[in-house]
């Protein structure tokens, strides 16, 4: 496991092993395992997004959700999961539409958001929930 003083997560950590970037500068995709480790482990907040592809609205706010990851760098985490290849996920969530959103810190759900909208309106919605 690697830590990182949290006055230096913008400063672009890397991995100590494999030299891979700690916060990438995207969103990562990841499937129900991998979300179920990060939702209980994750130090930072982990922004998630529910999507599949062939919903509209989903394909409408990837690029706005890459431009919060962006702006979000080093104060949370975004990934994305594709409800169509991970059912489990929307059943162990709740999920009832698509986009949604759920904000995990500390091992636990804080917030929850629906819809397609802007980076903007995404990212004060994260730093709202402190």
């Amino acid at each position: 496991m690697n830590r990182v003083p949290e006055e230096r997560l913008a400063a672009g950590p890397k991995c100590g092993v494999c030299g891979a970037p700690l916060i990438p500068e995207k969103p990562v995709s990841v499937d129900f395992q991998t979300l179920e480790k990060a939702a209980k482990s994750d130090e930072l907040p982990l922004l998630v997004d529910y999507w599949a592809p062939w919903c509209g609205p989903c394909r409408m706010m990837a690029p706005e959700f890459e431009k919060a990851a962006g702006l979000l760098k080093g104060q949370a985490r975004l990934a994305k999961i594709d409800t169509e290849r991970n059912p489990d996920a929307t059943v162990r969530w709740n999920i009832r539409g698509i986009p949604a959103f759920i904000l995990f810190r500390e091992g636990r759900e804080r917030a929850r958001l629906s819809g397609a909208r802007p980076a903007g309106q995404l990212v004060e919605w994260v730093r709202q929930q402190g």
